[in-house]
């Protein structure tokens, strides 16, 4: 497709960034949005495409989609909120605030070691169906009573499910508020950011519809077939899977973030604005500290993180924090350049270990834009 119409608008600076999002519909996007927040002001916000599989609701202004990992970056946002705020701290036991995580030998895993993927818990050694992750509290219960699946600091393997509740538990423990309602009061709500975790019914209709496209799930079947599987079973989650209300409802902080590009790009750009409401500047260089760099266990690609977020991800720039999510949307800041940029798809799509196509052509005309500024 590529004479979508495009809507919205961007600056005189920024207008190149409407034929960059023009051209993703030629490298498979159904609808999307993308959205940039620079030294504090939105400088672009567009949008188009198609909400839908059968192409009969357009993509709207305030169009919802699942963004999946990209809610890792928000969790890691209100962690470090929390720690901004002497609730908590990195580097002290999980169990401090969370007493059951203690069990079977994990008394010792730092608050921040389990936050960049080398707690070794990146999945359950028990079964759990959907309906347990659904509910929250059997999947935290048995995460907390068991024992680690590798030696903890001994390798990084992503935690596609469970680092969002190695950020739910001890919140919840010390803030007296579960997830969705802490980012509804104290992150979403202050900086007028239009994303959920655990979605009200009422704003059903305006959630785009996934839609699995081409080699979605092979990363996954490789990372099944090797010695780390754990992270995509118990339970095994389907590309369509948000298109439920089960799914939409429940509250996964690593998952099921229902957001527009514009609410990643306004929590992104505050945090690199300079006058942020949400962090100071040690907290925010305490939570994007480099803690893990190598390569990950399971799928043998470089990885850095920090407490919660993923550091240098592909197209950004040294310095750059964010997350990126399953099939193609991200969010990320660079503080050196002072931008927070999002960008949402309905359309999932797999590119191995190369990057998104349409991720390079967004971020590499923002940072084009900006190079010319200077």
């Amino acid at each position: 497709m590529t004479d979508v119409e495009v809507h919205g608008f961007t600056t005189a600076e920024f207008a190149p960034l409407r034929q960059a999002f023009r051209d993703c519909f030629a490298l498979g996007q159904h609808g999307g949005s993308v959205s940039v927040v620079h030294r504090g002001a939105l400088v672009a916000e567009l949008w188009g495409g198609s909400a839908d599989v059968a192409g009969t609701r357009d993509w709207q202004q305030d169009t919802l989609v699942n963004v999946w990992s990209c809610t890792k970056g928000i969790a890691a946002v209100a962690m470090a909120m929390l720690v901004d705020r002497g609730l908590v701290d990195y580097d002290q036991p999980m169990a401090r605030y969370w007493p059951e995580f203690a069990a079977n030998g994990k008394g010792d895993i730092t608050v921040g070691e389990a936050l960049s993927h080398q707690g070794g818990l990146d999945g359950l050694s028990v079964p759990m169906d959907l309906a347990g992750l659904y509910a929250g509290a059997p999947y935290a219960q048995a995460l907390a009573a068991m024992a680690p699946l590798w030696p903890p600091r001994s390798r990084s393997v992503y935690h596609a499910i469970s680092l969002g509740v190695l950020v739910a538990e001890p919140l919840r423990r010390v803030s007296g508020q579960g997830f969705g309602e802490f980012l509804r009061d104290q992150i979403a709500g202050p900086l007028r950011a239009d994303m959920f975790v655990g979605l009200p019914e009422v704003e059903e209709a305006r959630v785009a519809e996934l839609i699995e496209g081409h080699g979605v799930t092979d990363g996954i079947a490789v990372v099944l077939a090797g010695q780390y599987p754990s992270a995509w079973q118990n339970p095994t989650i389907q590309p369509t899977e948000p298109n439920t209300r089960s799914w939409r409802a429940a509250e996964i902080p690593g998952a099921n973030g229902q957001a527009t590009a514009k609410a990643m790009a306004l929590i992104y750009g505050d945090l690199v604005s300079g006058s942020s409401k949400l962090l100071s500047p040690g907290a925010l260089a305490e939570a994007t500290k480099l803690r893990r760099i190598g390569m990950d266990a399971a799928t043998e690609t470089p990885v850095a993180y920090g407490a919660g977020f993923g550091l240098m991800q592909q197209g950004a720039r040294d310095g750059s924090f964010g997350h990126s999510g399953w099939g193609g949307c991200f969010g990320f800041a660079d503080p050196a350049a002072g931008f927070g940029m999002g960008y949402t798809t309905n359309h999932m799509l797999g590119f191995d270990d190369e990057i998104d196509p349409r991720r390079k052509v967004l971020v590499e005309c923002v940072y084009t834009v900006l190079d010319g500024l200077q």
